[in-house]
């Protein structure tokens, strides 16, 4: 489930509780929890509606002026059952403090370079990636998916694991190394280029 820059803003200031998104199958459920990009939200409850059973407050809840405005919205989704989700801002994601762990002992960078050597699994492009990143911040996924000879999507899905690892983070367009990235990037490839296979 993704939400646009303001209604991120809005979640953040605690104005925004609800969403409401046409889905042939739910991908949220109750009692469990989303990371977005100011926090994890903890979904309280989701259930099946109709059209006519929202409201105007409820539309300000989503982000929306009124629940005609909210309708146009929708009316630009896919079909679908319509669902009404309710969540709070339970705190920060972990993955922030992660990418701001720079303090890693040779344990730490090891235990790492193990689970890049396991996403290379299928084929090696994390050093690469991490070198294409590392050269320019910003630097967008369909430049690097270009310089690796990789479909925008599928990289854009390997960065998400890296993210996961906290060595990457999205900037408006475009990813950077985080300050853990930068320490593993350079104990591992302490020769600039040497992990670009340029």
């Amino acid at each position: 489930m993704l939400f646009k820059s303001q209604i991120l803003d809005g979640i953040k200031a605690g104005r925004i509780t609800l969403a409401f998104r046409r889905w042939t199958k739910p991908t949220v459920r109750a009692g469990g929890s989303l990371r977005t990009a100011v926090g994890v939200l903890a979904i309280e409850d989701i259930r099946a509606i109709e059209f006519a059973e929202i409201s105007d407050d409820e539309a300000r809840r989503a982000g929306f002026d009124s629940c005609e405005t909210l309708m146009t919205d929708l009316a630009k989704a896919r079909d679908g059952t319509l669902y009404r989700i309710e969540f709070r801002l339970s705190g920060p994601d972990p993955r922030e403090a992660l990418r701001q762990d720079d303090q890693l002992d040779d344990h730490g960078v090891a235990a790492l370079q193990a689970r890049l050597a396991l996403l290379d699994r299928s084929g090696a492009w994390t050093a690469q990636a991490l070198h294409l990143i590392s050269e320019c911040d910003g630097r967008t996924a369909g430049e690097i998916a270009d310089r690796l000879g990789m479909e925008k999507l599928a990289l854009k899905r390997k960065i998400r694991l890296l993210k996961e690892l906290g060595l990457t983070e999205s900037l408006q367009s475009g990813y950077r190394l985080s300050d853990r990235g930068r320490v593993v990037y350079q104990r591992l490839f302490p020769i600039s280029g040497n992990g670009g296979g340029q």
